[in-house]
């Protein structure tokens, strides 16, 4: 399975960077992609192997320049993972003076846009070059697909990217592509929370957890790695949460 491509959406920071050396430890190729073209290069120089292909997933242009890069430089696709997404906090925002529906359609429009489209664009556009069979598309959702959280368009969003993947797995399936998700819960080191959480926050967050810990970008990136890899051949379908026994299975 070594020498394989592998395209990371999200790639320049947290849980898409930590996933990118992961694969880059067992000599894979990848291809990291995200807005922010300094950030991303700089990643990319981190992780041996590694090419930035900065675009804008949220619009088809994008996602179809990355199809472009994609196709001039690798050919196939052995594995997609969405990294992308977000809160939408750092977004650009309607004025201080907009109504109540003027903020609710942005937040709904910014978190759908930021963590769903950005995923189907990408998957669309590179799905016909996924190897078959062997290839691997995965999605990074969150426990608040499951729970909630205080955003309720993000909860959303996530939940979204569920449905997606599972219908996904059937229709790749035949080709013997699989799909997953995985759902963390809290992870830090990735800037989600922005600068820094308030600690009675944190210390919630870590008590909600079995075994005491915050999770780090390397927890949900070892997971990533384990579903791309032939170990989890018969892996596909499913939704596998990283987040300590916050949320526990049923």
């Amino acid at each position: 399975m070594a020498g394989r491509t592998v395209v990371i959406s999200g790639g320049g920071t947290g849980i898409g960077l930590a996933t990118a050396h992961a694969f880059a430890r067992e000599g894979d190729s990848c291809v990291l992609v995200g807005r922010r073209a300094g950030t991303l290069s700089r990643a990319a120089e981190s992780v041996d192997g590694a090419v930035a292909c900065p675009a804008d997933l949220g619009g088809p242009e994008g996602a179809a320049r990355v199809a472009a890069f994609v196709a001039d430089r690798f050919g196939a696709v052995d594995a997609l993972v969405h990294a992308a997404g977000g809160s939408g906090a750092l977004e650009p925002g309607p004025g201080a003076d907009a109504d109540a529906l003027t903020r609710t359609a942005h937040a709904w429009t910014t978190a759908f846009r930021g963590n769903v489209l950005t995923a189907v664009l990408l998957t669309e556009a590179l799905k016909d070059r996924l190897a078959s069979p062997g290839g691997r598309v995965l999605f990074v959702s969150s426990i608040a697909a499951f729970r909630g959280s205080g955003s309720a368009a993000y909860a959303g969003a996530k939940a979204a990217l569920h449905p997606y993947a599972l219908a996904l797995a059937a229709e790749l399936g035949p080709r013997g592509v699989t799909v997953n998700v995985v759902a963390p819960g809290y992870v830090e080191d990735t800037g989600f929370f922005g600068e820094s959480m308030p600690p009675e926050r944190r210390a919630q967050r870590i008590g909600e957890t079995l075994d005491g810990r915050a999770g780090h970008p390397g927890d949900v990136a070892q997971t990533l790695h384990w579903l791309a890899s032939h170990a989890a051949s018969h892996v596909t379908a499913q939704v596998i949460r990283v987040d300590g026994g916050a949320f526990p299975g049923r």
